[in-house]
């Protein structure tokens, strides 16, 4: 097997640690293979790749997009170390407004697999970091919204202090989960 595959806390959000060959001229790995991971990823079909390059104690997030454009997402760091964020923001789900969270970083080749009804966020533990992830449908600016990072309901403890944060005016100024959700 090319990956393993390991479920977090909440058993749909996977660890995804591809097989890497290393030597004296550096390493090679596959980071996707449809075929490899179908059974495990099984119905998703990635259609866009989106990547970020962030400084040390931005924190993106905690980001998702609405129904019908929910998106699920595969997440890797290709330079640095992030520390990555996956909240359950469906109403019936028994681990709603459970998290999971692990770091991601360029040494380890570890990708979080994100499935559609989670809200997503990191914050960059290195001085930089260069994210990709894989989203199974499209950007939809109508559908796009987020969670502030900070929502006491959720009780996320980042790693670093809040002093620390680097957040745009948009995530700044995200709602609380309730006011999202409409509850």
């Amino acid at each position: 097997m090319k990956f393993e595959i390991k479920a977090l806390e909440i058993p749909e959000v996977l660890l995804i640690t591809p097989q890497v060959f290393a030597d004296e001229r550096g390493y090679f790995k596959e980071s996707y293979n449809q075929r490899e991971l179908e059974s495990t990823l099984a119905g998703i079909t990635f259609v866009q790749d989106n990547e970020s390059l962030s400084e040390y104690g931005v924190l993106r997030g905690l980001h998702f997009q609405r129904e019908p454009h929910a998106q699920a997402k595969l997440v890797r760091v290709i330079q640095g170390k992030i520390w990555d964020v996956a909240v359950d923001i469906r109403p019936d789900s028994p681990s709603f407004k459970q998290f999971v969270a692990c770091e991601l970083s360029a040494e380890n080749h570890q990708q979080l697999f994100i499935p559609r009804g989670f809200a997503h966020g990191f914050i960059v533990l290195s001085e930089n970091a260069v994210v990709l992830y894989k989203t199974d449908d499209f950007y939809n600016a109508g559908a796009d919204t987020g969670i502030k990072p900070d929502d006491p309901s959720l009780a996320i403890q980042w790693p670093l202090p809040r002093e620390a944060w680097k957040l745009s005016a948009k995530d700044a100024n995200l709602p609380l989960l309730r006011e999202v959700l409409g509850s």
